[in-house]
């Protein structure tokens, strides 16, 4: 509860208009109110042919504007420096703020709070789901009113919390994006590049075309397949994206036509799964006994046993070098394409058999620790969103 007397926007306010008659040829700058409490924005340019109403209204600098049909959902704004001058119509009543009472700043915070939200679908009326507001039942809103300078005193303090609390939201973005980048990183200083010549931390000496180190790369059937209801899964790129196989949101084929397309191309659990078509170079590892076709967006390849783990040539395919020769060596315009030819062409290390599980190991447990801070990120970021609720509550019940 405030410690401050309530008081109603008609003492602190009032209806300000500054009409003008729309000229043809003239263009207007016209204003919106984004809903709770997201500010003014500039909208579209507007010929003066082009509008219906007889008069538009010019606001300034602080003027409060209100949105009549979505004020209760928080479509009020004050007018920030950038936007006066320009104008609105008759749905968005504009109010001058008395200066010697009402910091517009002050205002300006209180109309991103629940409280002000509730007062102005309370004053709203209308019916199928269109609650104008009027403009005298929007000044019979109440809010809290502390002295103006102590107005002045809270508004700094909100502004330079919030500035701390975006200065973290935006840490918080850079760390998301060096996560993101971190394992292709790792993967680039272990491998080094083949085809520039970079010598990598293992120092390989066993590079090859991946040809050479599987028994089959091959793609889908290069048909529209007939779906079903229920069957065989029918997998496409947008279910490896992950990395991982994901059985949801998936298509279904008959046993026939499934037996059909495995004559093409099988899937065995330790093969690995390539996106071919419009998003390039994904790599999916198999680790699934379960049955199913793929379509010809999606590639298949079958590593030698004992020579080359399938689980590292996952590994590998993510790899900037990899992931950068697929990109250049696909094909289209409007929807790139990576022909099986240049998947053989592949240049891949080829470590021993027990070094390649032993970079697995690795990869895997830097992968965990990964996922483990996306998961603390996450968590951050419902926390960080929760601040400004949280900061305006306490200034609008004079406890900042």
């Amino acid at each position: 509860m405030s410690k401050w007397s309530m008081v109603s926007l008609g003492r602190v306010a009032s209806p300000v208009e500054r009409p003008e008659v729309p000229v043809p040829g003239k263009p207007y700058r016209q204003v919106g109110v984004r809903l709770w409490g997201e500010g003014a924005y500039e909208r579209e340019l507007l010929d003066g042919s082009e509008t219906k109403y007889k008069t538009l209204s010019r606001v300034e600098a602080d003027d409060i504007v209100v949105n009549k049909i979505w004020a209760r959902n928080g479509s009020v704004a004050v007018v920030p420096d950038k936007l006066a001058g320009c104008y609105v119509s008759g749905e968005f009543p504009t109010f001058k703020p008395t200066a010697e009472r009402l910091e517009p700043l002050w205002f300006h915070w209180l109309t991103k709070t629940p409280t002000f939200w509730e007062q102005c679908d309370e004053k709203s009326r209308g019916t199928s789901g269109k609650n104008r507001i009027r403009p005298e039942r929007f000044l019979e809103i109440e809010i809290p009113l502390p002295p103006l300078p102590e107005q002045r005193r809270i508004v700094a303090r909100i502004e330079s919390l919030t500035e701390k609390v975006q200065n973290a939201q935006g840490l918080r973005q850079e760390l998301f994006d060096e996560r993101d980048s971190l394992v292709g990183a790792v993967l680039n200083r272990f491998l080094g590049n083949p085809y520039t010549g970079e010598r990598g931390k293992l120092q390989i000496a066993d590079w090859c075309k991946l040809t050479d180190v599987v028994t089959d790369v091959a793609d889908g059937p290069h048909i529209t397949p007939r779906y079903v209801d229920g069957g065989v899964p029918f997998i496409t790129v947008l279910n490896i994206t992950s990395g991982r196989i994901s059985f949801r949101d998936h298509k279904y084929i008959t046993p026939e036509d499934h037996k059909l397309y495995q004559k093409r191309a099988r899937a065995d659990k330790g093969d690995v799964l390539i996106s071919k078509d419009g998003t390039i170079g994904v790599p999916c590892f198999v680790d699934t006994d379960r049955e199913f076709s793929f379509f010809v967006s999606v590639a298949l390849v079958k590593p030698k046993a004992n020579v080359l783990d399938g689980e590292f040539l996952t590994w590998v395919l993510r790899a900037p070098y990899l992931q950068e020769r697929m990109k250049s060596q696909s094909r289209g315009d409007m929807i790139r394409h990576l022909v099986l030819r240049e998947i053989r062409e592949l240049t891949v290390p080829l470590p021993s058999i027990h070094e390649q599980r032993r970079i697995v190991a690795y990869l895997d447990g830097l992968q965990a620790k990964v996922d483990e801070l996306k998961q603390l990120q996450a968590e951050t970021a419902d926390e960080l969103a929760a601040l400004l609720p949280s900061i305006l509550d306490k200034a609008f019940k004079g406890e900042l």
